[in-house]
């Protein structure tokens, strides 16, 4: 198997729209070789904790609703393209995610981490919901069979914060700036939401060498 680490945060659209491009690659080559690891990366890591009000947030960020929806606007353009129905207008938060990334740290020790990664980006982009909101996330983990009163007393504790944050330093140091940021084999980085014609010629590619090392041993 290759190890494909998605460096990612769950408020950033375009990680949900990668992740949507890959997985219809994945369908399409469903002996695909990929085993996937998420990591931590907070497109705001100077949030408040408790988050800040979204017209507030994109007043600050874009200079107000127009700059925001020019900003937007070839996002939207993606996610239908990948069939996606993400609705911004019914975000009234922008949250810290430092309490989102905790929970997909936890889910992948129960094997459901990517079942959590989707499910927050599911919750924030088509459901509006505060995603750094602790009840909010304790009923996305009771949906996954999480035991939702051991994440209530985790995320009420400082437990995992500094090993996110020493993680998400960590990809930095590395030279990674914007997200989704794919790493194929530790070793080849792929920036960015690409489509799923170049994730299904990187499946091939590595299948062929396989395959092809394989013969020749």
């Amino acid at each position: 198997m290759v190890k494909l680490d998605i460096v990612s945060d769950p408020i950033c659209p375009w990680c949900y729209i990668g992740k949507t491009f890959l997985d219809a690659a994945l369908k399409e080559r469903p002996d695909h070789p990929f085993t996937l690891e998420w990591h931590p990366f907070q497109l705001n890591p100077d949030m408040p904790r408790e988050g800040m009000d979204r017209r507030a947030y994109l007043e600050r960020k874009f200079g107000g609703k127009e700059g925001a929806v020019q900003a937007y606007m070839p996002v939207v353009e993606k996610a239908r393209e990948a069939g996606l129905d993400i609705n911004f207008e019914g975000i009234a938060r922008t949250p810290n995610t430092l309490d989102a990334h905790r929970m997909i740290h936890w889910a992948g020790i129960e094997d459901r981490q990517t079942a959590m990664v989707m499910a927050l980006f599911r919750a924030y982009f088509e459901e509006g919901r505060d995603i750094g909101d602790h009840e909010v996330l304790a009923d996305i983990a009771d949906g996954l069979e999480m035991d939702a009163a051991v994440i209530r007393r985790l995320l009420a504790s400082d437990a995992d914060e500094e090993a996110i944050r020493t993680r998400d330093a960590q990809f930095r140091e590395m030279g990674v700036t914007s997200v989704p940021t794919f790493i194929v084999n530790g070793q080849h980085a792929v920036p960015g939401a690409q489509p799923a014609d170049l994730w299904l010629k990187v499946i091939d590619e590595i299948t062929g060498k396989t395959r092809s090392d394989a013969d020749e041993g």
